[in-house]
């Protein structure tokens, strides 16, 4: 099957959600209803079908939930909530933690989009605007965030809130692990969605016209490239994380981690033009279709379902939000750049 010719289905989600979000998780193809939802995924849910080129009744409908939901969960003072029950109650404090830099990245993919409504895309400005008043303590909330509010600067240019947001970023995302065969990397261990960390640095260096940032982003994701295709095709470091002197390939392997790499690569092709970014964008895909260190595929054609992860033996059999929408992102990108060569 080749990777940039697959026709993401929604329908897996249209399955896992219900008019007050999509549920986080999946026992096979079917949701776990009593685990609730999460803005995590509603936040990837809005994301994701805001870059659907030509979206369907189910996609609208999708993106309405997820976006209903994100400005629910979004405080007055930009903070927001994360998990609500199936009965639509809210069960934690707002707060700064990933969820928040993921919904700032799903708003933002809204206020870029060519087909969101003027509608849409004022109540996500306006959610934006309130988020980009606070600044999280965590590395890679901050990267999605930054991704997020550059992505809504192009078609917002000089927005002040989302300027000010970038510049903060920019400065949060810096660091330097001092470890050997680590060099170019900010921390002393690989942990979860590694490749954001570069995207965000390529992101903010387009949209401040920083050069330098461009260039640590591009250093950045090289590395964990040629890192993570050592045999030709992609074998992404494990959950358990990844750090130098340790064996690779290992395992579990996760969607999100692929996912993250085809998206920074995407951004580095649209920033650089260079045809070789695509073909990591296409490695990723193809991880999801089966050429990955096991050979065995973790996305459903039919049903557009995307398997937990990759153990030794073979795919996770759960089908989870996170999961799912990692290999619609990244077949989405795989399809663009088909686009981008015809």
């Amino acid at each position: 099957m080749d990777a940039s010719t697959v026709d993401p289905t929604f329908d897996h989600l249209v399955a896992m959600s219900t008019p007050r979000g999509l549920y986080e998780h999946a026992r096979g193809n079917q949701p776990r209803r009593a685990h609730g939802f999460c803005l995590d995924d509603n936040g990837r849910l809005l994301g994701v079908c805001a870059r659907v080129h030509e979206p369907g009744a189910e996609v609208l409908r999708l993106a309405r939930i997820a976006l209903d939901y994100t400005l629910e969960a979004t405080q007055r003072d930009g903070r927001m909530r994360n998990r609500r029950t199936d009965a639509g109650v809210w069960g934690d404090r707002p707060g700064l933690g990933d969820h928040w830099g993921r919904a700032v990245w799903g708003l933002g993919q809204v206020v870029a989009s060519p087909w969101c409504d003027g509608g849409m895309r004022t109540l996500a400005l306006g959610a934006l605007h309130r988020a980009a008043e606070q600044r999280s303590p965590w590395r890679r909330t901050m990267a999605h965030a930054a991704v997020g509010a550059a992505d809504a600067l192009a078609a917002a240019p000089g927005d002040r809130p989302l300027l000010g947001l970038l510049l903060e970023a920019r400065t949060a995302l810096t660091g330097s692990s001092g470890v050997r065969g680590m060099q170019r990397w900010p921390e002393p261990r690989l942990t979860y969605a590694n490749a954001l960390i570069p995207e965000a640095h390529l992101a903010i260096g387009a949209a401040l016209g920083d050069q330098a940032e461009v260039r640590r982003g591009l250093a950045q994701l090289e590395w964990l490239v040629a890192l993570q295709t050592p045999a030709g095709h992609l074998s992404p470091v494990p959950s358990r994380g990844w750090a130098p002197g340790e064996p690779l390939p290992a395992f579990d392997q996760q969607p999100i981690e692929v996912a993250s790499l085809a998206e920074a690569a995407a951004r580095a092709h649209a920033i650089t033009g260079d045809r070789s970014w695509g073909d990591v964008v296409v490695l990723a895909a193809e991880w999801f279709l089966g050429r990955n260190d096991v050979g065995v595929p973790l996305y459903d054609p039919a049903t557009g379902g995307g398997c937990d992860g990759l153990t030794a033996v073979g795919p996770n059999p759960n089908q989870g939000a996170e999961s799912t929408l990692a290999a619609l992102a990244t077949l989405q990108l795989a399809a663009r750049f088909a686009r981008v060569r015809a």
